[in-house]
């Protein structure tokens, strides 16, 4: 295999489709403390280096959960759907684990870059906190389904990626440009936090019958097929309920999207699910701009 083919590859491992997702809570969060900082120089430095955090912790989430799935099994059966690298065998286990070291590397370099920037040193309790927050975030976009220990096989995904994806998110990138946190930011959070969880959650519904096959026990095998289903509506639903109650209206130019979403939801089943990934990704991030005009 040529370089050129090599690098589209890699590429494809990195799920580009799932990145616009990972900048939600980043771009609520700046939204938000807008009207505080405007667009001033250090604004939107701070800015674009969380947008680059979360877009590294995003990939190294992604590949990790190749890695970890291709270990046990879980994604050889693709169901009609083009197998990524290491399923399809155009990637090795090695080039798997340096590519998760290279975005492990550039998770640590770009968030430690934003704390600098935002908090103007490493050393107070309030940078601290922060680092110690990234590292568990990099800790938890390895471990959903890689190593003895993760998560995400025994259910706890959804709340891995409402705590880190969804709140840390969106109040962490509105608290390093205003350094203070108000009741509507955190409820904002919860807001757009929700329908980031329905993707797993999407995912979940769709892959259920082979999870089951591989023992991975994911919280909508849980819930069962129409639980799943219930827990998927309830989410996008109460998302769209916590902005309106929060006075920001906007969001609800999606409902109409959304309630076809969530008929197609509960009269499909299995690989047919994968055509609305990409809905209910693009939607979320539209809510979270919709959010804070």
């Amino acid at each position: 295999m040529n370089n050129k083919m090599k690098i589209t590859t890699y590429i494809r491992s990195f799920r580009l489709r799932t990145l616009p997702l990972s900048m939600s809570g980043i771009i609520l969060g700046y939204g938000l403390a807008w009207p505080l900082v405007g667009a001033s120089a250090h604004a939107l430095c701070v800015f674009a280096l969380a947008i680059l955090t979360t877009l590294s912790l995003q990939i190294l989430s992604n590949l990790s959960n190749e890695l970890g799935d291709a270990q046990r099994g879980t994604d050889a059966d693709q169901h009609g759907r083009a197998a990524y690298g290491l399923q399809a065998g155009t990637i090795t286990e090695r080039e798997m684990r340096m590519l998760i070291a290279l975005f492990v590397g550039l998770s640590v370099l770009n968030g430690t870059a934003l704390v600098w920037t935002a908090c103007g040193t490493l050393l107070s309790l309030e940078a601290l906190a922060f680092l110690c927050l990234g590292a568990l975030a990099i800790v938890g976009a390895m471990t959903y389904t890689l190593g003895r220990h993760n998560y995400g096989y025994v259910g706890l995904g959804d709340l891995g990626v409402f705590l880190f994806f969804g709140l840390l998110s969106t109040m962490g990138s509105y608290y390093l440009q205003v350094h203070t946190l108000t009741l509507e930011v955190c409820l904002a959070a919860v807001a757009i936090a929700l329908p980031i969880v329905g993707v797993l959650n999407l995912n979940n519904i769709r892959d259920m019958d082979n999870d089951r096959l591989h023992g991975k026990r994911t919280f909508a095998m849980w819930l069962g097929k129409r639980g799943a289903r219930v827990y998927h509506t309830l989410l996008l639903a109460l998302c769209l309920l916590i902005f309106a109650l929060l006075g920001r209206f906007w969001p609800l130019c999606i409902l109409p999207v959304w309630i076809g979403h969530v008929l197609y939801i509960w009269r499909h089943e299995d690989h047919s699910l994968d055509r609305q990934m990409p809905v209910l990704m693009f939607t979320t991030i539209l809510v979270a701009i919709l959010a804070i005009l």
